[in-house]
Order: structure tokens, then C-alpha cells, then sequence
């Protein structure tokens, strides 16, 4: 055998289940496409500025980050809870004043979403407070959408489109709201229970961190590796070399190379996933998103408080995120540096001009008090998968770590739910059952 298990794949779900079966003792070999390890969590530098591969966040009262990262030493840049809800003339905070009390006040003012509404926003904190992790993806026959769901709890039409749809429109990538809402709960609970942050040194800190923690227990990894196919021969079979037939399995390498294991954990993008297994439950719709860079001159004067900017008069684009207030890591030279979110397949499309003009228009809307013509573009990120679809229902169709004939193991969020902690806690569980093809 050339290792006790081979993973394939190098994203969060990857690292984890290749750290965690190394630390058991395992001899572990894991294979990356790309140069780098870290799947969609990846970030560059361009002139300077640290991009990471889309706007994206940690939530850092997730479980599985609890249990697989040192959040401590990814030096955390937190943003200020809640977010301001923008339009025309109009910025107004909207905060929980449990975590930000200073905030209370000018939540409670806010004209944008009702004070009924409010009091029930406590109502479900404190509703959802008493669930169990396990429970909140488990009852598949009452889902419904997060528009259904929020109907029932009886919240305001004005709290559902100035606040819900274009947050959660960055949370899901789906401003309808026709995402499972188990989601929204999940999410709701986790973000009243800690913060949104980002890493100083950009996301690409936290598969950073998964893969020193692979090496120190031992993982061998080789980045540059293209998978062909994975194979258990016939019944799950095969003969190694002059020893007999044996349980395993054996990856091809594009470059012709085989290489033979006990156990092969597959913990690729979905659809390689699917190509690589034949398991048909692994989900092939994708949500797309675009994010632009922009950077304004330097020290120019632009402040949020650390909050997202919710676009609440239109969709393009649906939020602005002021990255280097909240991480001054990321900009060279005080200048500051924001992500404008677009939503839809048609945003794939856009050309850049048309994007920062958008967003020129929307900022220039919101702040008449100063100009953004200075508003330049650094990059732009069109990711036509940038999670796998989520309505209600979905959870209960995903598959198994076990799903696979043979000795092989399914290990993505697509086995969990789309989300860091769905990514993490998947290798976990991958890893588990890896661990049962090593011993039997």
C-alpha cells in the first residue's frame, strides 16, 4: 500500500479528515489539484491588497470551529454586530443590543424595521437559544423557506425586505429568501452566540492553519495533483503487487500514476465528488456569486463602524463590506478597501465598469455628504458555484460519508449543509468512517 488512506482534495474538509486520521496513527497521503490547499477558502494579493476569494466570513461560535481551529492565533478582526440598512439619504443601524449595548439605543430609533418586529427578533433568539446542534437539519418533513418561515413567525413585510433579504442574501446568495430555513437558524443562533470575523492575514489563515496541523501529524501532501479517477475494482477488489487480493481502493493520477490505500476519502467539489464516486446524491446545482474589490485614494474618509452595508432600495449591489475597517491588514497605505456582493446568474455576466458603477451610484446614495468618483476596481471574483442549492428539504437528501461502494469516504460540506462549519464538521465525520474501513 502506498498509505492507510489517500485524500483527495485539499479544501477545509479535506485538511480536516487527513489531520484528524493522521493523529490517530494513520499513514495519510492527500492529493490537491490546485498549488495550494484551501478549496473555495483561498486568498491573493493584488497591489497590495489581501482578496479573498469572494466575501467571505467565519462565524466564530461554530462548533466545528471550535473543535478543529485555534481561533486565537488566526488574530481575529471582528465586524460590529448587526449591519446598517442603507438607501437614498438614509443609513440606519440596526444592532442586538444584548451584544452591543452603546447600540441599543440607535437600534431602537431605527425607522426601517418595525419595533414589533424587534421584540420578536428577541423572541427567536431566545426560541432558538434552547435547540440542539442536531436538531436544526434533522426534520426535513416540516422545512420551508426562509420567506415561509419568517410569515409564521409573524415579522413585517418591512422587516423581511429592508433587513432579511439582503442579509441573508449574503448568507445564502439568495436575496428570494427560497433557502431551507433551517439555515436561518442556524445561522441566527450562531451569529447571537459570537461574532463575524475575518483573519488578519485574509481567510486563506484558516486552511493555512488545518494543513500545519496535517503536517506536524504527519500527512504527506502533494498539491499540483490531478485526480482521473478513483477505482475499487470489481466488488470492491483488487490485487496488489504479489501479495494476494486485498481490500482497498486506488486513485489514478492524471499523469498515469496509481496509487493504492486501505481507504480513499473524497473530498472534492461537488461535482468532482459525483464524478469520482457515481453517488447521485451528491447535489450538482450551484449558487453563483460575484464579488468586487474597490479601493478609494489614500486616507480617505469613509467609515461604517464596522458594518455591512445593506442596499434596502435595490439589488446591485446587494451589500457593501467595509473589508479594511474591519481588517486594516488587508490595504496598503490606509487605503480603504471594500467588497460590493452581486447576486444572480446575470451578475456573472456584468463587465467591471458596470459594477463599480453600480456601486459608486449606491455609496454616492447613501453617503450625498461625499463623493466616490475616486472609486477604483482591484478585482473582480465570479464564482458560478459558490455554494450547492439549499431549499427546503435538501438536507435530507444529501449523502452519507458512507454513500460510496467500497472503501471510500465522502468528506464537503455537500454531506452537512453549505457553510464553514458544515465544511469542517464533515471532515470530522469523514474521518470516523475512514477510520472503520482502516480496522476492519
Amino acid at each position: 500500500m502506498d498509505a492507510d488512506a489517500i485524500v483527495v482534495g485539499g479544501g477545509l474538509a479535506g485538511l480536516v479528515s487527513a489531520a484528524r486520521l493522521a493523529e490517530t496513527g494513520a499513514d495519510v497521503t492527500l492529493l490537491e489539484r490546485r498549488p495550494r490547499v484551501g478549496g473555495r477558502v483561498r486568498s491573493r494579493e493584488v497591489d497590495g491588497f489581501t482578496l479573498d476569494r469572494g466575501f467571505q466570513v467565519l462565524f466564530t461560535s461554530y462548533p466545528a470551529v471550535a473543535r478543529e481551529l485555534d481561533t486565537e492565533a488566526l488574530d481575529l478582526r471582528r465586524f460590529s454586530p448587526g449591519a446598517t440598512i442603507c438607501r437614498p439619504g438614509s443609513r440606519a443601524v440596526l444592532s442586538d443590543p444584548l451584544r452591543e449595548p452603546t447600540a441599543a439605543i440607535e437600534s431602537a430609533l431605527n425607522r426601517e424595521v418595525p419595533f414589533s418586529d424587534k421584540l420578536r427578533t428577541l423572541a427567536l433568539r431566545y426560541d432558538l437559544s434552547n435547540r440542539a446542534d442536531d436538531e436544526f437539519f434533522a426534520d426535513a418533513g416540516s422545512d420551508a423557506s426562509i420567506r415561509e418561515y419568517l410569515a409564521d413567525w409573524g415579522f413585517s413585510s418591512d422587516y423581511v425586505s429592508n433587513f432579511v433579504e439582503p442579509f441573508y442574501g449574503g448568507i445564502t446568495l439568495d436575496r428570494s429568501l427560497s433557502t431551507s430555513k433551517a439555515v436561518f437558524e442556524y445561522t441566527f443562533r450562531a451569529m447571537s452566540r459570537g461574532s463575524i470575523a475575518i483573519p488578519a492575514d485574509g481567510m486563506a489563515a484558516i486552511p493555512d492553519q488545518l494543513a500545519e496541523r496535517a503536517a506536524d501529524a504527519g500527512v504527506e501532501v502533494r498539491t499540483g495533483e490531478d485526480v482521473e479517477a478513483v477505482d475499487v475494482g470489481s466488488g470492491g477488489r483488487f490485487r496488489l503487487g504479489s501479495g494476494g487480493p486485498v481490500d482497498g481502493a486506488r486513485v489514478e493520477l492524471a499523469d498515469g500514476e496509481t496509487l493504492d490505500a486501505n481507504c480513499v476519502v473524497v473530498a472534492t467539489t461537488p461535482p468532482e465528488a459525483r464524478r469520482l464516486t457515481g453517488v447521485e446524491s451528491v447535489p450538482e446545482s450551484g449558487v453563483p456569486n460575484v464579488t468586487a474589490w474597490f479601493s478609494l485614494p489614500e486616507r480617505s474618509s469613509f467609515s461604517t463602524r464596522r458594518r455591512i452595508l445593506l442596499n434596502a432600495a435595490g439589488e446591485s449591489p446587494n451589500a457593501v463590506v467595509p473589508i479594511s475597517e474591519v481588517a486594516p491588514e488587508y490595504a496598503p497605505r490606509n487605503r480603504p478597501l471594500l467588497a460590493a456582493t452581486f447576486l444572480g446568474e446575470a451578475a456573472l455576466e456584468r463587465e467591471a465598469a458596470d459594477l463599480r458603477a453600480d456601486t459608486r451610484e449606491a455609496l454616492s446614495a447613501w453617503y450625498p455628504e461625499r463623493g466616490f468618483e475616486s472609486l477604483e476596481t482591484v478585482a473582480v471574483d465570479r464564482i458560478p458555484f459558490a455554494q450547492f442549492a439549499q431549499p427546503p428539504g435538501v438536507h435530507a437528501t444529501l449523502p452519507a460519508p458512507d454513500d460510496p461502494e467500497g472503501p471510500v469516504v465522502l468528506a464537503g460540506e455537500y454531506t452537512e449543509w453549505s457553510a464553514i462549519q458544515g465544511a469542517l464538521e464533515s471532515g470530522r465525520t469523514a474521518a470516523a468512517a475512514a477510520r472503520e474501513h482502516l480496522e476492519t
